[in-house]
């Protein structure tokens, strides 16, 4: 029988992992959604990590943790990883929709048939990223990220039963909280992307990423509320770096 392997990728800034708490809680929860107990303890992968960091003696990077259900051994290594350029904050990305759907959205489990498709679209079509559109016409997601839109000032993103509950989006929805923005979750159709005052992407390695355009659709990518959320976003990181 083929193990079900449970992952997480946290991004290590200054020699600190980010928002480590929220990335465990998040693998608690992916185990949950397979009926599988979580039996890591917190300290032990926190300290597991932060070995890590220091016999590499890497200060920036990417970290993943695996964990084989049958195996039941978890791993901790770093892998490459890839940021945006400062030119693409500023000019933003070009993305594609795919007509596709995770098997569970809500859990991160390695599913690397699915991901090499839609890899394979987005090298095609020389994007960024690919934004999945489900049966219904819905967006959903991004292939490795989560999607926000604008539109009249309030910020909408997909139903959270449909999308992984990303580390980042989590922090995007408190942020707007602070900021009196209003987020709301709703299935958003992508015929109607060219309606949107503004899209960005959210992520552990893009952060956030405005979006210039969607297949052929183009978007404002200098939206005063996607530029706030990069603000903020990269505030919240020093924050969490200076309490750590």
């Amino acid at each position: 029988m083929e193990d079900k392997i449970i992952y997480e990728v946290l991004r290590v800034i200054d020699g600190k992992p980010i928002f480590l708490e929220n990335h465990l809680e998040r693998m608690k929860n992916s185990f949950k959604l397979i009926n599988k107990e979580f039996t890591l303890k917190y300290d032990e992968i926190s300290a597991k990590i932060n070995r890590l960091i220091q016999s590499e003696n890497k200060t920036e990077g990417n970290i993943k943790l695996t964990y084989g259900i049958n195996e039941k051994v978890l791993r901790v290594f770093f892998i490459q990883h890839s940021y945006p350029s400062e030119d693409l904050y500023e000019h933003g990305v070009e993305t594609i929709l795919y007509f596709g759907e995770r098997e569970n959205p809500n859990a991160k489990i390695v599913n690397d048939n699915f991901r090499e498709k839609v890899s394979k679209e987005i090298t095609a079509s020389n994007a960024f990223e690919a934004i999945l559109v489900d049966r219904n016409g819905y967006i959903t997601e991004g292939s490795k990220s989560n999607i926000f839109m604008v539109k009249d000032g309030e910020l909408l993103t997909s139903p959270t039963k449909a999308v992984l509950p990303g580390v980042t989006r989590g922090e995007i929805i408190k942020i707007a909280e602070k900021l009196g923005i209003r987020v709301k979750e709703v299935e958003y159709r992508y015929d109607e992307i060219n309606k949107l005052d503004g899209m960005f992407i959210s992520g552990t390695s893009p952060k956030v990423l405005p979006i210039n355009k969607v297949d052929n659709v183009e978007l404002n990518q200098k939206n005063d509320i996607i530029i706030n959320f990069m603000k903020e976003y990269d505030n919240e990181i020093k924050k969490y770096i200076k309490c750590h």
